[in-house]
C-alpha cells in the first residue's frame, strides 16, 4: 500500500511517500502526482521518503520518471528523509542520487531550491 501526501509551497511540490513504492503501487503515484506535474507544469519537486518502508527497482524507476518530467519543466528534484536502511541501501545502489540531490529534510531542500 502507498499513501501520498502532497503540499505545494513556495513553488515546490512536496511529495511525502508512505508505505511501499513497488510495482503494484506505482499506479497510485502516477494517478496522484504525474498528472499534477504535467497539467500544471510543476518542475520543482521534493520526494520525502521518510515514511517509505519498501522500494523496488520499479519504484526507483518511477522516481526517475518524475525526475525526467521535472527536468522537462526546467525544474529541480530533491530527495529527503532517507532514514530507512533498506530504502537507503536500494536507492544508493541504484545511482538515483546521481540525478537527484539528497537532503536531510524538507526545510533544507526548500532552501536549496532557492538557488
Amino acid at each position: 500500500m502507498l499513501e501520498i501526501d502532497m503540499e505545494y509551497r513556495k513553488g515546490v511540490l512536496f511529495i511525502r511517500l508512505i508505505g511501499e513504492l513497488i510495482e503494484s503501487t506505482i499506479p497510485v503515484l502516477e494517478q496522484e502526482v504525474t498528472h499534477i506535474m504535467k497539467d500544471y507544469g510543476i518542475g520543482n519537486i521534493v520526494f520525502n521518503v521518510e515514511g517509505l518502508e519498501v522500494i523496488d527497482m520499479k519504484g526507483i524507476n518511477a522516481l526517475l520518471k518524475h525526475y525526467e518530467l521535472a527536468k522537462d519543466s526546467h525544474g529541480k528534484v530533491m530527495l529527503c528523509g532517507l532514514k530507512n536502511d533498506l530504502v537507503k541501501h536500494r536507492i544508493e545502489n541504484s545511482h538515483l542520487l546521481n540525478y537527484m540531490y539528497e537532503t536531510s529534510d524538507e526545510l533544507t531542500a526548500l532552501s536549496y531550491m532557492s538557488y
